[in-house]
């Protein structure tokens, strides 16, 4: 099989006009890219847009954004390079087994002779056993034999790719045992690069190298990819024997079942009509949470440039809240109406963390990116420490001192990512250092108090520590993990389910004031807002580098200039990312602070609100574009992928005994509403 991309499904929406005037998004950000050789299974619920996507492929539809390109050429109409074998077969009633082959022959093949011709028809009525039958009409025959008629159609014209919808549905068990075996054989002895919607999970077993499982319509998306890693040829026995198949099996039948779930409780789920107060919003006056960070700038900007009010909430009050645990208690009593989040926080609350009770929290966009910094006193600094390797080398050599290091919340990303840095050094961050939560505005005291060694977070208060000359940064967080999630929009899922058009309209304006952010002519501006008492309240010396000015570590180079230190909208910044969201739950299960929930799929989906964070940007007239399907790849080489991390927990060596539970989850609304580790 060629490792070169052979077709790429890119970025691939389909939206269909619906009578009433309304849309219906069948397919959202479709990403995926196949290998010359290679055959594909997609499999999901009836709805999920499995034979919209294969029609697509085929050029019988056209998407309502993105595209589709065989070997580097645009996917416009259909063509002979590919061909489709419906499930209803499509042969002409009044024409031969034979005619029926010729009919595509013939048609394709207008240069060659028609012994040329003749030779590809009888060589793939052969190929497909049925030269006893060449002479019938489809009314003579079994459906097995009119479906293996229609393969041989399709590949007597040898195209580059095969399209197969549902081939063998409507068939008896045993007529589809024996043409699955035939379509192997064929594939593998024409080299043929296949793509097959089914339903049937050992059929895709039996027949794929990859397996792509499609979400729940509508705005269906890729929940997940398996390799099948069982070795080719294969025989059907051969394979139910693999080590690796019922794993693999159970895999799909799990996310099915994990689909029906989710669909069944949309099914329930019975909202009461919101009662519209004014500007068509439920709720014109909010109020909302943030802590005095550099990247708290949306929301000051939101405020001061108006945008909350051109979008008809009048009446908003930003909370300056003195800790993050303030803000998750803000939101939990229903303090506040919204709140500023670390990028934990809306799932660990979603499950209950540290024996709290679990609060359902929402997120449908991500404020900012990057931003943070590991800080060390300026006394490790005089000792000689300017790495990793050094700070490691350090604690061996005085086993009886214990260095302790701040964080500003367990769910932060400032913890996750501390913790991953040392642990990638071989420190082990709860038993070779210790850590400790610190608001962040305390950080720079408790560091020239002696209380602590270093700390990470957010500026102004890395660059407070530096230009005090008690700290230095022997590490960003954009070099750990480049683009990185940082801090999200967070509501109660109840408070979405009741103000649904506010919650739009909040997305919304934040969404352009994140923007507005990013357009670096505004940054003097913002910076003015941000050292406001009521924000920030920051000397601008301390806000400036990385945001305005250059950054400078405190090792004396020369400070350099990062555009994205601070980053609120460019390069796809704030649509909700479920990959991000999976790296930032493995790493709390991987230092036992929650559960690793085995139907993390289903946990993530009901968390972010990609649907609401959507319709925001297509009412804003902006691109309706999510990240791409990627893996996330960190400083010390390791690339994290999304569709197994669960074996990524596994193998990981420096860690708290890994919890994988399955959490149940009752509809919105219900008395149960919370999540629930599995009996």
């Amino acid at each position: 099989m060629s490792s070169s991309v052979f077709v790429e499904v890119d970025h691939v929406d389909r939206v269909f006009n619906l009578a009433n005037g309304e849309t219906y998004i069948a397919l959202k950000n479709i990403e995926l890219k196949i290998k010359q050789g290679e055959f594909i299974s997609l499999i999901g619920h009836s709805g999920c847009g499995k034979s919209t996507l294969l029609n697509i492929i085929a050029g019988l539809d056209q998407p309502s954004q993105g595209g589709i390109t065989l070997e580097g050429r645009e996917v416009r109409d259909p063509g002979p390079d590919r061909m489709v074998v419906f499930q209803n077969y499509s042969l002409l009633p009044w024409l031969s087994v034979r005619e029926n082959i010729a009919l595509a022959v013939e048609e394709v093949y207008r240069g060659n002779t028609q012994a040329e011709r003749e030779l590809v028809i009888e060589h793939h009525i052969k190929l497909v056993g049925l030269g006893h039958a060449a002479d019938k009409r489809p009314g003579e025959i079994s459906g097995g034999m009119k479906q293996r008629v229609a393969i041989a159609r399709a590949l007597a014209i040898r195209p580059k790719l095969l399209l197969l919808d549902e081939p063998f549905g409507a068939l008896d068990a045993l007529t589809r045992g024996g043409l699955q075996e035939q379509l192997m054989k064929i594939c593998e002895e024409s080299k043929v690069t296949g793509v097959m919607v089914t339903h049937d999970v050992d059929e895709a077993l039996l027949l794929s190298d990859r397996i792509v499982m499609l979400t729940n319509g509508p705005e269906a998306k890729i929940g997940q990819i398996l390799e099948v890693n069982i070795p080719r040829p294969r025989k059907r026995m051969e394979v139910v024997n693999h080590p690796s198949y019922y794993a693999l099996r159970n895999e799909m039948v799990y996310f099915l079942n994990t689909q029906k779930r989710i669909k069944l409780r949309r099914a329930a789920q019975k909202q009461a009509p919101a009662v519209i107060s004014r500007n068509g919003l439920e709720k014109i006056n909010l109020d909302i949470g943030f802590i005095p960070l550099t990247d708290c700038a949306p929301l000051v900007v939101a405020k001061e440039k108006g945008f909350f009010q051109a979008h008809g909430l009048e009446e908003v009050t930003l909370s300056r809240e003195p800790s993050w645990k303030a803000i998750a208690q803000g939101i939990a009593d229903e303090r506040l109406d919204a709140a500023q989040m670390v990028a934990g926080m809306p799932i660990a609350m979603f499950l209950g963390m540290d024996g709290q009770a679990p609060v359902p929290v929402n997120t449908a966009l991500t404020l900012s990116r990057n931003g943070n910094s590991i800080i060390f006193g300026k006394h490790l600094y005089d000792k000689g420490i300017r790495t990793l390797e050094d700070f490691k080398a350090s604690i061996a050599s005085s086993p009886d001192r214990v260095h302790t290091l701040g964080m500003v919340h367990a769910t932060s990303m400032q913890n996750l990512l501390f913790r991953y840095w040392l642990a990638t050094g071989g420190i082990d961050p709860d038993l070779d250092v210790g850590l400790t939560v610190i608001p962040p505005p305390q950080m720079v005291s408790n560091l020239t108090a002696g209380n602590i060694d270093g700390y990470c977070a957010g500026d102004p208060w890395n660059s407070h520590a530096i230009n005090e000359g008690v700290g230095f940064a022997i590490a960003r967080s954009l070099d750990i993990m480049p683009g990185h999630i940082e801090k999200v929009l967070g509501v109660r899922e109840d408070w979405a389910q009741k103000y649904p058009q506010t919650h739009l309209a909040l997305v919304k304006a934040l969404l352009e004031a994140c923007e507005y952010c990013d357009d670096r002519r505004n940054r003097p501006e913002i910076l003015e807002m941000l050292c406001r008492d009521e924000y920030v309240g920051a000397d601008p010396k301390n806000i400036r580098p990385g945001f305005l000015d250059a950054y400078n570590s405190g090792t004396g180079a020369e400070p350099e200039m990062l555009y994205n230190f601070n980053q609120f909208y460019v390069d796809q910044t704030n649509c909700p990312d479920r990959l991000e969201m999976l790296w930032v739950m493995a790493q709390m299960a991987r230092w036992g602070l929650i559960p690793f929930p085995k139907n993390w799929i289903e946990v993530a989906d009901r968390v972010l609100r990609a649907d609401v964070f959507g319709q925001a940007v297509r009412e804003l007239g902006l691109p309706d574009i999510m990240k791409a399907r990627r893996s996330i790849n960190l400083f010390d080489g390791t690339v994290f992928k999304a569709d197994d991390p669960i074996d990524y927990l596994q193998k990981v060596k420096i860690k708290r005994a890994v919890r994988i539970e399955e959490i149940l989850i009752e509809p919105i609304g219900s008395q149960c509403s919370i999540p629930q580790p599995a009996a």
